[in-house]
């Protein structure tokens, strides 16, 4: 399909794959080679996966795999040895029109790893987000630039003030959110984030995700998330990408990943995600993946599609063992707990539901403190609440609905105990 450029990318529309799904970006076969001869390193290898418009897709691994490696082969930096990068359609890749580059770099922006490596110590904030204003003339005059520096240094969270300060005076979350705002005020279509939060703290890191996810509900924007932590994966994907050693080795929607983990790599994974409970922890069996158990001698593997929009990397009867697995639709115990010296006490039987509880808690079952204190004070329907998240399999919202509904009772029985004294009282 051929871009008119002079409309840009931005107005171009997506190709529509056989579901009716928007294909903005689409890695076909990759190759990634660096250095030559032998000394040549393959980096990635057969890699390919779509990604719809405005869905979050992750590409998870353990470091080294080549997560990276694909993020920055998309906003063109790596080279690719083999294969093609479309964006709408068109190929981005290789040798392009110097036009067609430009439209690429306004379209297609980057969040990186590390906010202190990435922004210029010797450059004001003011300027390190106006440098692609200033590159691609995307204001009308000087007060149209300091309007939209200002207006999107507010949205990040930070204040106008800061502009004039140097990247070196900030926390490693402020530089994030600056990081961010250098993207956003490009207006991309899709941000390529490149474990934004990896270098951040536990309590910076949601506030960072959720400005993420405000940023792409209101500008409709598509995001590759590159990460290796699952937990935080698990929570803001739409589709997940599993890669070991430059290779994708497993793709699927984040609940149906989760549920069904069939290829062994991405079991080994899942199983390593930290469980909050210590008790819990400690008798975690841990699955260690060995890619010795594959038999590719003779029969060599596929990226295949088993259905439910389900690939795995496998041979034949890996396959078939896979889309056996899958039809089954029993859920595959990624994470395994034994007791061992635990003795039998009500607590230890108490113990092994939490960890059932925890294993089949869905998504959005996060056991919110608002649920209890919206169960505080409508009581009754917070206890039909809890009734109904129960049958669903919400552990944890039933939990914060019964505890609120409880103490909206207690406290409606002592205001009524108190009334019935007073007004003994005042009867006498």
């Amino acid at each position: 399909m051929a871009i008119d450029l002079k409309k840009g990318l931005a107005a171009a529309p997506c190709p529509v794959d056989e579901n009716g799904r928007e294909v903005l970006l689409s890695i076909k076969h990759i190759d990634i080679t660096f250095g030559k001869g032998d000394n040549a390193v393959r980096a990635v290898t057969d890699a390919s996966f779509d990604i719809y418009r405005g869905e979050t897709f992750s590409l998870v691994g353990e470091s080294g795999s080549g997560k990276t490696t694909i993020g920055r082969a998309v906003i063109r930096v790596n080279p690719l040895a083999a294969g093609e990068i479309d964006y709408k359609g068109e190929r981005i890749s290789g040798k392009i029109s110097h036009a067609l580059d430009r439209e690429v770099i306004r379209n297609v922006q980057m969040v990186f790893q590390d906010p202190a490596a990435s922004l210029n110590e010797r450059a004001t904030v003011d300027y390190i987000i106006s440098e692609g204003l200033y590159n691609f003339h995307l204001f009308e005059n000087e007060a149209d630039r300091v309007q939209k520096v200002e207006n999107m240094i507010n949205a990040v969270g930070l204040l106008p003030e800061h502009l004039t300060r140097y990247p070196h005076e900030f926390s490693g979350g402020q530089r994030q959110r600056i990081g961010i705002a250098r993207a956003m005020v490009m207006e991309p279509e899709l941000v390529v984030a490149d474990e934004p939060i990896s270098a951040l703290d536990v309590s910076v890191r949601a506030q960072v995700l959720n400005l993420m996810k405000k940023f792409q509900q209101e500008k409709h924007l598509t995001y590759l998330f590159i990460a290796h932590d699952l937990s935080v994966v698990r929570f803001i994907s739409d589709r997940i990408g599993v890669i070991y050693k430059g290779r994708i080795v497993e793709v699927a929607s984040s609940q149906e990943l989760f549920d069904f983990p069939l290829h062994p790599y991405t079991h080994s994974l899942i199983s390593a995600i930290p469980i909050p409970d210590p008790k819990l922890e400690k008798h975690k069996i841990l699955y260690t993946y060995d890619p010795s158990i594959h038999d590719y001698s003779v029969d060599k593997p596929e990226f295949v599609n088993i259905g439910h929009d389900h690939w795995v990397y496998g041979n034949k009867k890996e396959i078939e063992e896979y889309k056996a697995l899958r039809e089954r639709g029993i859920p595959v115990k990624a994470i395994t707990i034994t007791q061992g010296e635990i003795p039998e006490t009500p607590e230890a039987a108490e113990d092994v539901n939490a960890e059932s509880q925890f294993l089949a808690a869905p998504v959005h079952d996060t056991g919110s403190i608002w649920y209890s204190v919206l169960s505080f004070f409508l009581p009754i329907i917070g206890i039909i609440a809890a009734m109904l998240f129960k049958k669903h399999l919400h552990y944890r919202n039933y939990k914060a609905c019964k505890k609120g509904a409880i103490a909206g009772f207690i406290a409606i029985g002592v205001i009524l105990v108190i009334f019935l004294l007073l007004l003994i009282l005042a009867v006498v």
